[in-house]
């Protein structure tokens, strides 16, 4: 669907995309700009479209508020529709990859789907939600959030070029978040095996890691020690104290987790869901 050229600005080709009306209408550059840029470029009350990645769809939307992110509200009622329609009809804290449209400028972001705090516009969502760019920060921690960082990266097409580049502690982290996304995009370029990942998304709900130490590092092979708190598909909270197991074939091939290995220690899968998640 795209081809990319690698870098800070990327050159985007669209042969196809879904609710697009013409492909010249796609034939811009998106660019990863950091958060102290887009903060001008899109100040308090300025206005501008949202376009998911996985699907096109876009909505107009108002910044409101905001000094680490931006906070935002949509416009109309018809704006919040759209909004709910890419989150299946229901509003969640999941993370979507983005591409913020405003002055004929495409920027990667990324945002959330979960209406809070306060809200002033005649819009029907009670409340805002959070835009964030590269470089934008949380309020709670004050740091740039994984998630958001990992849909940045994939609204600019460099998903790839980020897992490919990372440290063994840091794959452990992007693979679960991807979990925790239900992203079959940062799953499938981390793992060793492909699955149906749809199934491990009705598997698991959500999940947390909440602490990683190494055991083993090897040249091709290396091991932490993880804790993870999830929520099955029943949602019942489960948690997990156990290994995770990371591979590479060369020193410089990227690493891969073992996906089988860790949903079979989850016990998530009995041998015969197993045979029927393999492609």
């Amino acid at each position: 669907m795209h081809q990319f050229i690698q870098g800070i600005l990327l050159t985007v080709v669209i042969t196809s995309f879904p609710n697009s009306k013409s492909i010249e209408e796609f034939g811009y550059s998106i660019e990863m700009l950091p958060w102290e840029t887009v903060n001008e470029l899109i100040p308090n009350r300025s206005f501008f479209t949202i376009m998911d990645v996985e699907t096109g769809k876009k909505f107009k939307v108002q910044r409101r508020a905001g000094s680490r992110h931006a906070d935002v509200q949509p416009i109309t009622d018809n704006d919040t529709k759209i909004m709910k329609e890419i989150y299946n009809g229901k509003w969640d804290w999941k993370r979507k990859a983005i591409i913020v449209i405003s002055n004929a400028r495409w920027i990667a972001a990324s945002m959330h789907g979960m209406p809070h705090g306060a809200g002033a516009l005649n819009n029907n969502f009670p409340g805002h939600f959070c835009v964030h760019f590269y470089g934008s920060t949380t309020h709670l921690t004050g740091k740039m959030d994984l998630s958001h960082k990992l849909m940045i990266y994939k609204a600019a097409g460099k998903l790839e070029d980020f897992i490919n580049l990372g440290k063994p502690v840091d794959i452990v982290k992007a693979f679960v978040t991807g979990i925790k996304q239900q992203d079959a995009d940062i799953m499938k370029n981390i793992s060793t095996k492909q699955m149906d990942w749809s199934k491990v998304n009705e598997e698991i709900k959500n999940i947390r890691l909440t602490d990683i130490n190494v055991v083993s590092e090897l040249p091709f092979f290396h091991e932490f020690e993880i804790k993870l708190d999830w929520v099955s598909k029943d949602n019942h909270l489960e948690s997990f104290v156990g290994k995770i197991s990371i591979v590479r074939l060369s020193p410089i091939d990227p690493w891969r987790v073992d996906n089988e290995k860790l949903f079979r220690e989850l016990g998530i899968f009995d041998p015969e869901q197993k045979r029927k998640l393999e492609l």
